[in-house]
C-alpha cells in the first residue's frame, strides 16, 4: 500500500513549486485543484447538479464558464459551499482511485482545501508549505494581476493560516530566506524511511 501524503497551504505559499521538487525527485503527484476543474468539463452527472444550482450559464457549449461561475461564488460563501459540496466528493474519490493504482513509496495529494473539503482523514501524513501573509498577498498579486482585496477576500475563505499549519504533521517554509530544495530532500529522505518501516 502506498504511503498517501497530502500537500497543502495558503494561496500563494508555494505549495505548486513545492509538489514540483517532489515530482522531479520521481514522486507522484495528484493535484487535487486541477483534476476538479477536470471533472466538471466532464462529468456529465456533475455538470447536470451544478447547472441545475447556479443556471444554465454556468456552462457555455459544455464547457465550464469558470468567470460565471466565480462571480457567482465568490461573493456568496453560501454558494461557495453549495459549488464545493458538489465538486469536492468527486475530486475526493478521483483522488483515492488515484492513489490506489500507485506503486511509488509515497504519492502526494496536493490540494489548498484539503482541511476544508474533509479530505485530509483519507491520508497518512499532511505536509504544510508556509509563507507569510505579506509574501503571500504579493504573489498571488503578481501572478494574477488582481487587487489587494480581492486576495484577502479569496484568503478569508481558507482556514486561518496558523491553524492550518498546527494540523500539518510536517511544515515546509517557502518565506525566500530558507531554501526549498534542502527541506524537501530531507522530508523525501524521513517519508521513504517511514513507507518503508511500514511495509
Amino acid at each position: 500500500m502506498v504511503l498517501k501524503i497530502g500537500l497543502t497551504g495558503g494561496i500563494g505559499s508555494g505549495k505548486s513549486t513545492v509538489a514540483k521538487v517532489f515530482g522531479t525527485l520521481g514522486i507522484p503527484v495528484f493535484d487535487a485543484d486541477s483534476v476538479a476543474k477536470n471533472i466538471m468539463n466532464e462529468d456529465q452527472h456533475l455538470q447536470q447538479q451544478i447547472q441545475q444550482t447556479f443556471g444554465d450559464g454556468a456552462y457555455s457549449d459544455g464547457t465550464l464558464n469558470r468567470k460565471y461561475l466565480a462571480d457567482l461564488v465568490f461573493n456568496d460563501p453560501f454558494k461557495l459551499e453549495q459549488l464545493n459540496a458538489l465538486v469536492h466528493p468527486a475530486t475526493i474519490q478521483a483522488a483515492e482511485e488515484w492513489m490506489k493504482k500507485q506503486d511509488a513509496p509515497y504519492a502526494i495529494k496536493e490540494a489548498a482545501l484539503l482541511f476544508e473539503a474533509g479530505s485530509a482523514g483519507h491520508l497518512d501524513y499532511v505536509i504544510g508549505v508556509y509563507a507569510p501573509q505579506a509574501l503571500r498577498i504579493k504573489r498571488v498579486m503578481d501572478r494574477e494581476q488582481v487587487g489587494r482585496q480581492d486576495v484577502l477576500t479569496r484568503m478569508s475563505r481558507q482556514i486561518d493560516e496558523q491553524i492550518k499549519m498546527r494540523l500539518c504533521d510536517f511544515i515546509i517554509i517557502n518565506d525566500e530566506q530558507q531554501m526549498v530544495i534542502p527541506q524537501v530532500l530531507k522530508l523525501h529522505e524521513k517519508l521513504l524511511d517511514i513507507a518503508g518501516k511500514e511495509k
